[in-house]
């Protein structure tokens, strides 16, 4: 009897050392992958359009002018969409993520285990959206080129499941406040393809240096200038 103790109580303790690699291992790639880069070689022009990465400390959103270079986010996103946005607001900030992780927690007090693991796990991704009146509350600020910026927005703009009349899908719900609202996102999002990395993933597709995986906000953000500072070069 005892022998046999032993050795169940060798099996769970294998059990347990297995399921405490798993998180330790993602934590460990996603340092990794925050500090490799891709487009290595890319560098901010002194002069071209300036973006913004916001960051709250878990997720990061880009913020987009309204209008610029005759690619007008209203045309697709009207201010009609949204409850009440300030007229003032010449920025549109854009995020993607899980479903039930947007939707059903309007603040962080209000996640639930089930909403977790349905981030973790994967679900269909939303976009959200919000017109912004001042961006100066962003984390970090990036100046693009012309065929840089006209990137960016493509791949933003193919990131919404559209209608049949070729226009963003909207979801019927209130939206956190006045400004913002959801849209029906393409693919899925979970703990590899998470909201930081959809970000990081279209800075890559508009050819900005940034990191080749980083599921936490701040695997991003680390690289790009404070408003108002001169350019890392």
């Amino acid at each position: 009897m005892p022998r046999r103790k032993s050795k169940r109580n060798r099996l769970l303790r294998r059990i347990a050392l297995a399921i405490a690699a798993i998180p330790a291992a993602y934590l460990l790639a996603a340092l990794i992958g925050s500090l490799i880069p891709v487009n290595r070689a890319w560098n901010e022009p002194d002069d071209g359009i300036t973006i913004y990465v916001a960051n709250n400390g878990v997720h990061a959103d880009l913020i987009l002018p309204a209008d610029v270079q005759g690619l007008d986010w209203a045309l697709l996103l009207p201010k009609g969409d949204f409850a009440a946005p300030d007229p003032q607001a010449h920025w549109v900030a854009f995020g993607a993520g899980e479903r039930r992780v947007y939707l059903d927690t309007p603040r962080w007090r209000d996640i639930t285990l089930p909403t977790i693991w349905s981030g973790l796990s994967g679900g269909g991704r939303v976009m959200h959206v919000e017109w912004v009146r001042d961006p100066a509350y962003a984390a970090r600020a990036i100046r693009l080129r012309p065929e840089e910026y006209r990137r960016l927005w493509q791949s933003i703009r193919a990131e919404f499941a559209l209608d049949a009349n070729g226009r963003p899908t909207r979801i019927d719900h209130p939206g956190y406040g006045p400004d913002d609202a959801f849209y029906q996102g393409r693919g899925k999002a979970n703990a590899i393809s998470t909201c930081n990395v959809w970000a990081a993933d279209r800075l890559r597709l508009a050819g900005v240096r940034t990191s080749l995986w980083s599921p936490f906000s701040q695997g991003l953000v680390w690289r790009y200038r404070s408003e108002g500072t001169l350019a890392k070069q």
